[in-house]
């Protein structure tokens, strides 16, 4: 089994602008905000180092993870309340024992939800508060075999909306735990390696939608 490791962020947000007026216009079930990353100037991060990179490539957004113990992010840069975000996410290379997933209620890089997966099945919520990582619901990432391993694509859902947090895959729950720490704060997407560093997820058809 595996335990959430200690994250190590690296900050790539753009400046945030709160969503409340399309909240407001928005109806129940349509989304906040829609990218399938088709267009290389719609806003997400692009950059390379000896850690890793973020950038757009094959019409998808593609994270890289060099450097073993280490997360790397983007985020949308908006605020949202009660979400339901979600995306499509295919390992591309590197070890199976990674972790890749969602984030939402990102309030500082020391304070937001995180929903992970790894490509060798295993799955769970976190939480980080003023720079420290726990679990959420449950002691150790736990095996569920509707997480499709390999390069297989997985579709990753994660909603908070409340007090509570569920994080699905292909349609199935997997964890539902609830905490009161974050009420609101951007989405984005998040990948990290373990043991190993040369993780790469490609992400699609990200979307943020009013629960």
């Amino acid at each position: 089994m595996k335990i959430l490791r200690s994250l190590f962020l690296v900050i790539f947000l753009s400046a945030c602008q709160s969503s409340w007026l399309s909240d407001l216009v928005t109806q129940a079930g349509q989304p906040l905000y829609h990218d399938d990353f088709s267009d290389p100037s719609s806003g997400w991060i692009q950059t390379t180092g000896p850690n890793g990179s973020l950038g757009y490539a094959s019409g998808a957004y593609q994270i890289q993870v060099q450097l073993a113990g280490y997360d790397l992010w983007a985020a949308s840069g908006q605020v949202y309340g009660d979400v339901q975000v979600e995306v499509d996410a295919t390992w591309l290379a590197g070890p199976l024992d990674n972790r890749f997933g969602l984030i939402c209620r990102f309030q500082d890089p020391d304070n937001f939800y995180v929903f992970f997966v790894t490509s060798d099945g295993y799955y769970a919520i976190g939480k980080i508060k003023a720079g420290a990582a726990a679990l959420l619901g449950q002691e150790m990432m736990a095996y569920n075999s509707s997480i499709q391993p390999g390069q297989a694509t997985n579709h990753l859902r994660f909603d908070c909306v409340g007090n509570t947090l569920k994080g699905s895959v292909n349609g199935q729950v997997l964890a539902l735990t609830s905490d009161t720490d974050f009420a609101s704060g951007d989405a984005g997407l998040i990948v990290g390696a373990f043991d190993e560093g040369g993780v790469e997820i490609g992400f699609d058809n990200f979307v943020v939608i009013k629960p």
